[in-house]
């Protein structure tokens, strides 16, 4: 919510809702010493609220609570938080009302939610693939300036980043996608472990309905304060697997002309964007990383790289059914979700969508 010391500091107050949370955790220790966003509120529910930070969370992350942030009281997310912007890891199942309140009352809130995604004035932003989508939040009519603005599901970023560049170059007309999502996806304490050890679970509750609608609005046309989504076929099958970290994929592709495999290879590789081009503290300096080797991407070997925010691929080959078939890598807590939230936020501040 902006205010008159906003202009005065030297870095921008967040707020995250959600904060104990898996999603709430990751922003926790990506905002932790961020060059432009400072953590002044934590937000959780009603059993959380009053206790400090280090006694209200179950820490899941590979590096200690940050000293500044582990004594902070942990506040009911209410209206009153001190904060310019809010991020949002709240549960869907909470989620949705409690942001249309943070926009009403001001806030530009950043949600990894579910629930404001396909609205039409929200933009569901993947900032290297449609950030030509932010002015859709000017047709927003929350009170007093608030915004929402929304990453989308964390196996929708990988696919929509791999895919981006094709479209530009050749075109697509066909994709099928099969996912091999982490545990780490469902949050704490997730996916019981009789159930996910020496097993993969085919069935993730409304995942592949999300990679098939949420991905023709990213990679769709802004017209007329309206987006116009990408007339594409996509077939998704989703797979919960016992990897920690890191979503793999499964694709192929059918493309509108015949090119050749380095083409596609030439593609990735050459993919940049806005925030590559602006410099933004979270953005990799390629979004895109391609191996050669026969075995790679694999989770445990490549989904830190860039700090979690590029997306790995490899094993491009002909596919007899469609045309070519490849393997993607993301990671699914940093570039699906928090890293993401991160690097729209960063988008934002750097396009004058937030007033520094």
């Amino acid at each position: 919510m902006m205010n008159s010391e906003f202009f005065f500091r030297e870095k921008v107050s967040v707020g995250i809702l959600g904060a104990t949370g898996t999603v709430g955790q990751k922003f926790v220790q990506l905002l932790s010493g961020h060059p432009w966003f400072e953590i002044t509120a934590l937000g959780a529910s009603e059993k959380s609220a009053g206790k400090t930070y280090r006694e209200a969370v179950n820490w899941q992350m590979p590096v200690p609570i940050p000293p500044e942030i582990a004594d902070m009281k942990v506040l009911p997310c209410t209206t009153d938080l001190p904060a310019d912007l809010v991020f949002s890891g709240l549960d869907s199942n909470v989620a949705g009302p409690i942001e249309t309140d943070f926009a009403n009352a001001g806030f530009i809130v950043l949600t990894n939610s579910k629930n404001h995604r396909m609205d039409k004035d929200v933009p569901l932003l993947v900032p290297e693939v449609n950030a030509d989508h932010l002015p859709l939040v000017k047709t927003q009519t929350y009170q007093h300036g608030g915004l929402i603005i929304a990453n989308p599901n964390c196996s929708t970023v990988g696919l929509v980043i791999a895919l981006k560049p094709l479209i530009k170059e050749f075109g697509v007309e066909k994709v099928h996608v099969v996912t091999l999502q982490a545990i780490s996806g469902a949050g704490y304490p997730g996916v019981p472990s009789l159930d996910i050890i020496d097993n993969v679970i085919p069935y993730i509750p409304d995942e592949e309905l999300k990679m098939q609608t949420e991905s023709k609005k990213i990679l769709g046309e802004l017209v007329n304060n309206e987006i116009k989504p990408l007339e594409i076929a996509i077939s998704a099958q989703c797979n919960r697997v016992p990897v920690t970290n890191g979503h793999m994929e499964c694709v192929s592709i059918k493309l509108k002309r015949k090119v050749e495999k380095q083409e596609l290879i030439k593609a990735w590789q050459e993919l940049t964007g806005l925030p590559q081009d602006l410099d933004l503290p979270s953005a990799p300096e390629k979004p895109i990383l391609y191996y050669n080797e026969e075995n790679y991407p694999q989770p445990k070997l490549h989904r830190e790289s860039s700090n979690g925010m590029v997306v790995s691929i490899g094993r491009l080959n002909d596919c007899p059914v469609l045309d070519y078939k490849f393997t993607l890598l993301s990671h699914n807590t940093i570039r699906g979700a928090a890293g993401g939230a991160i690097l729209n936020a960063e988008l934002m501040l750097k396009s004058g969508y937030i007033y520094w």
